[in-house]
């Protein structure tokens, strides 16, 4: 019989991991045929079925289960075995995965990303920006970013942005004709552009002031997930919303927004990059962290 690959392996190993052939077939940049022909291939040749299939789930078999308990730790021995010899290169060379939300990815790792990928040509960096938390370890990502309260606690994190502070902004047409809010239960009265977070509920805005914290359950007609829309909606008098201060410096900067509630508008920890602490860090890994570490020199 002939001995199956190490694409095949992986290939095993990515399905098992996402339970779904389209998000198995984009980590490993191929179409979901392609790989489904691979995985039908490995089976013919094994005499097994390692996947029960149907139009709506894909699950291990028992002997699929079997298959990647001996599987799973041998590709991650030769991973590791391949990226020891990675150490002597002058620059190392592979694939990075990171997982981010978009804000983050949009707010400091594009700069960083541009510099990371100049700098090491025979790298390539897969940045996956996703609304959801993850489980970077389950998933295969090799760093994941977020706020650091989110972090977590079995987690490394490299600070990689000092504080994000937040606003409720506004258009100049919006505000025609209304109250500015003095305090946050005046938002009650406001037309506010409400978020629905990945878990399906919808955001609550946070104030503190004094020591003094404040929930609130705004109201309004529309209703978005999309970050990028949101900013939009703003800009095209829909209401007020609640977001990061540096998504929409530029627009306040211009008088395209205006900014309410700024005492009332609280800071939080800002966004760290972390990773497994297991022993062995990849090339990869180690030299984009310490890029994050030069730009965070470079911080006024």
């Amino acid at each position: 019989m002939k001995r199956p690959g190490l694409f095949e392996l992986n290939a095993v190993v990515a399905v098992a991991t996402h339970r779904n052939f389209r998000a198995a077939a984009a980590e490993l940049d191929m179409s979901p045929s392609a790989l489904s022909h691979a995985i039908g291939t490995l089976e013919k040749r094994l005499g097994v079925r390692l996947f029960n299939r149907t139009t709506r789930s894909v699950s291990l078999s028992e002997a699929g289960e079997q298959f990647l308990a001996r599987v799973r730790p041998a590709l991650r021995e030769i991973s590791e075995a391949m990226e020891a010899a990675n150490e002597f290169r002058d620059t190392p060379a592979g694939l990075l995965r990171i997982n981010a939300s978009d804000g983050a990815g949009a707010q400091f790792f594009v700069p960083v990303v541009l510099e990371f990928l100049r700098r090491y040509p025979d790298m390539q960096l897969d940045l996956a920006t996703d609304g959801r938390f993850v489980d970077i370890v389950a998933e295969g990502f090799d760093a994941g970013v977020r706020l650091a309260e989110a972090v977590p606690q079995d987690m490394i994190a490299i600070p990689c942005w000092p504080e994000i502070s937040f606003a409720v902004v506004g258009s100049p047409a919006y505000f025609e004709g209304r109250e500015i809010p003095g305090v946050p239960g005046d938002l009650l009265g406001h037309e506010c552009v409400r978020v629905r977070l990945p878990s399906g509920m919808l955001m609550r805005w946070e104030f503190e002031r004094h020591g003094e914290e404040m929930l609130v359950d705004v109201r309004g007609a529309l209703t978005l997930n999309s970050h990028n829309l949101l900013v939009e909606a703003a800009l095209g008098g829909a209401g007020l919303i609640w977001t990061s201060e540096w998504a929409v410096a530029e627009h306040l900067a211009a008088g395209r927004l205006v900014r309410v509630l700024e005492d009332w508008t609280p800071s939080y920890p800002g966004l760290c990059l972390y990773y497994p602490g297991r022993r062995h860090v990849p090339a990869g890994l180690r030299a984009f962290i310490a890029l994050i570490r030069e730009f965070n020199t470079r911080a006024p």
